[in-house]
């Protein structure tokens, strides 16, 4: 593993997995019952890392993607992705604080938007958002399947966060497999912002690997060119972060992935790239941002270390729950102007 791990960091003689993105089989999807709670803590929540102390909501279980460095697939086993049963039920039993604000992710424990509506999803996730208005419901996604919000009688609720993991070309076509190009990414969000949904991106993880500077540059310039700031909710910055589930999991399918060949050093009980690597992929992300994107989007470290966040992002947080009342309200005010743009037009509800 050494000997790999010391190879020169370049994706130029790799081998390419991704085309396009793939469609599931649809003998591998099965409904199930529930087994444990619907909603939790994010499996990946740390004391020890600076955590927006996210809520997931596990209503698909697996993944159809198959990047090479996914947690996912060591939470459950098999090949088989499965739908819960009762979704509604289920999503009307969750006891919540009315007085309260909430940040729920669905992409957590698969893609959030892969599936379509298979099974009813999205038409119980949207009812879930439109009976609780204190809750942001985040759909993070890899995939261009959006047709189903496009439809008038679809169109999601205002409090539906739509959010997509950037990556660049290179790493999409080698470590992404499966998944939906760049562009057809920005595509997706874009359409979903023209008709007035709040939008947000994730670059993550990003990779060290020889030209990586240009090429997230390059994402952040097609970005800004397709989008104005004031349609974007949020932006992450990200690494790889391994589980030594998911290491061993790499190992044994004996993947052609460069995504091994990095420095790794231990990081909260995971493995990640030392702090120094950290601090410049993240800053060179954020700087290439324009100084009005950067006044006006709500950017932040996911998952990451506190002393990284005020020589990245020049602020900190003393403690996750500072962190996450600062990340609600700035997520429900730029939610609010949204819908107060999209009034004229008939758009999200």
């Amino acid at each position: 593993y050494d000997s790999i791990k010391n190879r020169k960091k370049s994706y130029a003689t790799a081998a390419v997995f991704n085309s396009s993105e793939n469609r599931f089989p649809d003998n591998r999807m099965i409904r199930s019952t529930l087994n444990g709670k619907i909603m939790g803590r994010c499996p990946v929540a740390s004391e020890k890392t600076r955590c927006c102390n996210l809520m997931t909501l596990d209503a698909v279980q697996q993944c159809g993607f198959d990047c090479s460095y996914c947690s996912i697939q060591s939470f459950y086993h098999g090949g088989t992705v499965r739908f819960i049963e009762d979704l509604d039920t289920h999503l009307n039993a969750i006891k919540l604080d009315q007085n309260r604000y909430y940040h729920i992710g669905t992409g957590q424990s698969s893609d959030s938007l892969m599936w379509g509506n298979k099974y009813g999803l999205l038409d119980s996730l949207s009812r879930f958002a439109a009976h609780n208005p204190n809750v942001i419901l985040e759909m993070k996604s890899k995939s261009g399947r959006i047709d189903f919000f496009l439809e008038k009688e679809n169109r999601p609720p205002i409090n539906m966060l739509f959010s997509w993991s950037l990556n660049s070309p290179v790493v999409i076509a080698h470590e992404e497999k499966g998944t939906a190009k760049l562009y057809r990414r920005l595509e997706s969000a874009r359409r979903l912002a023209d008709i007035g949904c709040p939008i947000g991106f994730h670059f993550h993880p990003i990779v060290w690997y020889q030209g990586w500077q240009n090429d997230y540059r390059a994402i952040v310039h097609q970005l800004t060119n397709r989008f104005q700031p004031e349609e974007i909710v949020m932006i992450s910055l990200g690494t790889i972060t391994f589980i030594k589930a998911v290491l061993k999991r790499i190992r044994k399918r004996v993947l052609f992935s460069t995504i091994l060949q990095m420095p790794m050093e231990d990081c909260a009980g995971k493995l990640s790239y030392p702090p120094a690597i950290k601090e410049e992929l993240f800053s060179t992300v954020y700087q290439a941002f324009p100084e009005q994107w950067r006044n006006k989007v709500f950017f932040y470290l996911c998952m990451e270390d506190s002393s990284l966040w005020q020589p990245v992002l020049g602020r900190s947080y003393p403690d996750n729950e500072t962190f996450e009342a600062d990340m609600l309200k700035s997520y429900y005010d730029k939610i609010q102007a949204i819908k107060n743009r999209a009034a004229q037009q008939t758009s999200c509800r």
